[in-house]
């Protein structure tokens, strides 16, 4: 977001508003980040689950037009790639090619997860992330490719990409408001939909022996706690195109779909490991300035004297 609102009735004026390239930097940075510690929290999963059932394929995405689960040479081929990648991605080195063979790999190894039966939809975001940075202008600063070149000043090229990162993140809230309101309409927040859902959700982990909430269990008999969790919760997601139209809106936003994820957290033992490290809401803040901060920091250390031998 701009330090200033923008009108949203203009294209030009409300998606390239001029930002720091810094700003893109940092969110290249932090987002490539987390993209490689996905990649490799993911390798061994991933390299074992082509050894199941063939009948459990069910390719998506980048796959979708395989007939059948890839050969794990393959698999093993993509992960090898995408690591140094990655890495290139976040120190943005030889960025022309580097970052959208990362954005491609990245797409291929979340699509071969989503395609053995469970749709992973904050994996997803992370990716359409990935993406829209590997296409803009990202390492125009704090990288390899501009060490020998000062800063740009702000410019419409920085902002629009992301603006499109906040508006991707605002459109995966609303599109889940959107589901609920499909399913059970007002319901949801009417019914006992909700707390039917942490029933069964807590239920199913206990009886596999995984790890579920003792808090959601104790909260399942004040069946009145649930409505207004479950308002919260559809408020949040309807409300988030909210956040596009003035910082201090987006603020608010972020702040209060964060804590939405926490609480799911808390009450049904469920990470979205995305949005609870804080970067999918990174493009409505000013993520430079954490980093600036951590860098000054770095610099103020005072160095241990020599011990004298």
């Amino acid at each position: 977001m701009s330090d200033g609102a923008s009108p949203p009735w203009r294209f030009d004026r409300g998606w390239f508003v001029p930002m720091p390239a810094e700003r893109l930097a940092a969110l290249r940075i932090l987002i490539g980040t987390l993209s490689v510690i996905y990649v490799l929290a993911r390798a061994a999963p991933l390299l074992t689950s082509v050894r199941n059932s063939p009948w459990q394929f069910r390719p998506v995405g980048a796959l979708a037009m395989l007939s059948g689960a890839p050969p794990s040479w393959l698999v093993i081929a993509v992960l090898v790639v995408a690591l140094p990648l990655g890495v290139a991605f976040v120190l943005g080195w030889r960025w022309r090619w580097c970052a959208p063979a990362f954005a491609c790999a990245l797409l291929w190894l979340s699509s071969l997860r989503n395609s053995w039966g469970m749709i992973f939809h904050t994996d997803n975001l992370m990716v359409l992330h990935v993406i829209v940075l590997a296409l803009s202008r990202a390492a125009d600063a704090w990288s390899l490719d501009a060490r020998d070149r000062d800063a740009p000043a702000p410019h419409g090229r920085y902002g629009a990409p992301i603006r499109l990162l906040a508006g991707i993140t605002v459109a995966t809230y609303l599109i889940a408001g959107i589901a609920k309101l499909s399913v059970a309409g007002f319901g949801w927040v009417t019914s006992d939909a909700l707390r039917t859902f942490v029933a069964y959700d807590n239920l199913r982990k206990a009886e596999l022996g995984d790890l579920h909430s003792p808090l959601g269990v104790m909260m399942l008999r004040h069946a009145w706690m649930f409505p207004p969790l479950a308002a919260v919760s559809l408020a949040i997601e309807l409300g988030s195109p909210l956040a596009l139209l003035h910082p201090r809106l987006a603020r608010w936003w972020c702040a209060a779909a964060w804590s939405f994820h926490v609480g799911v957290a808390v009450i049904m033992w469920i990470v979205f490991y995305y949005p609870m490290s804080g970067l999918s809401f990174a493009p409505f803040l000013a993520p430079e300035r954490w980093l600036a901060r951590v860098a000054a920091r770095v610099h103020r250390r005072p160095s241990r004297p020599a011990r004298p031998r």
